[in-house]
């Protein structure tokens, strides 16, 4: 049967890799939301927040807190009506509304009175076209890669962790061009409407049954399941839980842990400083640690292919709890100094790494315990784990201040949340037992 099927002209051994380009293009226009602090700075001078105190980096933050509430929330319909209509019918309605969005926010950016239509907007509206998007290409890939679903999901999504290292500076100088945030929104609104739609115009799944000509299946942990479970059995599996638990802990501390970098580069025990004109100190940082948000994803995928989710899981709270016990270690600096600096920059490259590998294991992981064939309605089930994190997250890093009193306690509970997601990875996150199969 492969090679019957042709995309783009070529084998579909070859052409789909295509798909997955097309697909960390959609995940570069979906990811621009990360570019949100540059926005946020800029609206809180217009609404007149006063970004020195909790309160204001709160009201600032609402906007992008609403959006990933929407964003996650429309996930288990998402993954159903993928379903139903395919990934270019979706994909298209959805590249439609996040154009709908970001145009409509441009419209109502200016003026405390117009917040509340900037977060319906911006963060509804945003948050819901964007929640559509997402889910498509992630499942193209899966569908595509039965023998590399990890590589190609991370390379897929790997747009999404990437883009703030394209829209930061995109976005700063639409920016800078009026000093007002419309027309930022506005150019990109169009933009992506351009993009998103001819991107997929050319998405579509393989025929049932599809797979690389001469390859077999083989009985390893990171094999996919023959059991094909649907959405309300996978949540009377023991597996299913805490699959949830440990994606909501890893996607809590390190959107935490991130949340508070641009505080913790006022800390004199950091007292980073870049010359520039251009860009704020933090969004060059923000931009340089891009690639690590987005090179995490392939990377873990390419583990949870080759080891297993479980110890792709591992690896991520490693990851963060030796980037928590670094920033802990920071706290006792007194002054800043060189290696202060590089261990500053080390410990958030692996909060990057380990939050944006997650985006990759997930989807991976729930293809794997659960089946290939109802993978997009039950991921919209596990990516709810991802909205938790976010919205206790955004609360947390506005209030951290408050909460912690000195910002960089805030990583002891950090710590202790990758130890826990560490222990639950390790012991507990496994497939489905015999006992719990469903019926394919």
């Amino acid at each position: 049967m492969a090679e019957e099927q042709k995309l783009f002209g070529m084998p579909a051994e070859k052409g789909r890799w295509l798909l997955v380009v097309l697909g960390f293009i959609i995940n570069i226009c979906l990811g621009s939301v990360y570019a949100y602090g540059v926005f946020g700075k800029q609206l809180a001078k217009e609404w007149g927040f006063d970004l020195n105190t909790s309160g204001g980096i709160f009201q600032q933050q609402i906007p992008f807190g609403v959006f990933l509430l929407f964003f996650a929330a429309i996930f288990p319909l998402s993954g159903q009506l993928l379903e139903k209509i395919g990934p270019k019918k979706q994909g298209i309605i959805g590249g439609v509304i996040v154009a709908a969005g970001w145009i409509l926010a441009s419209f109502v950016a200016s003026g405390t009175e117009s917040v509340p239509l900037f977060v319906l907007t911006y963060g509804v509206i945003g948050g819901i076209g964007v929640g559509l998007c997402y889910i498509a290409p992630i499942q193209v890939a899966t569908r595509w890669f039965p023998d590399r679903k990890g590589l190609a999901t991370g390379l897929t999504v790997a747009g999404f962790g990437g883009s703030p290292f394209v829209s930061t500076y995109v976005g700063s100088e639409l920016i800078k061009m009026d000093n007002q945030v419309s027309d930022a929104l506005l150019y990109l609104g169009i933009a992506f409407l351009i993009i998103l739609l001819a991107s997929f115009w050319f998405m579509r799944f393989p025929e049932a049954g599809w797979r690389p000509a001469g390859w077999i299946p083989k009985a390893t942990a990171a094999a996919t399941s023959t059991v094909n479970y649907n959405r309300n059995e996978i949540v009377k599996t023991s597996t299913f839980w805490f699959l949830f638990a440990c994606f909501a802990i890893g996607a809590l501390s390190g959107l935490m842990a991130i949340g508070v970098y641009a505080n913790v580069f006022s800390d004199t025990r950091v007292a980073l400083t870049v010359s520039t004109t251009a860009l704020s100190t933090a969004t060059i940082v923000q931009f340089v640690l891009a690639p690590f948000n987005a090179g995490g994803r392939p990377v873990l995928g390419w583990v949870t292919d080759r080891l297993g989710p479980r110890v792709a899981a591992m690896i991520t709270f490693v990851l963060i709890l030796a980037a928590a016990v670094g920033m802990i270690v920071v706290k006792q600096a007194d002054v800043a100094s060189t290696a202060t600096k590089v261990l500053y920059f080390v410990c958030f490259a692996a909060f990057y790494a380990g939050l944006g590998g997650w985006l990759a294991i997930a989807p991976t992981a729930t293809a794997q315990y659960f089946g290939a064939k109802f993978s997009s309605r039950n991921y919209g089930i596990v990516f709810l784990a991802y909205g938790i994190g976010g919205l206790i997250a955004t609360f947390v890093a506005a209030y951290s201040k408050d909460i912690f009193g000195d910002v960089l306690d805030m990583f002891i509970p950090v710590a202790i949340l990758a130890v826990l997601g560490f222990v639950m990875a390790a012991f507990f996150m496994k497939p489905p037992k015999p006992v719990e199969a469903a019926k394919t």
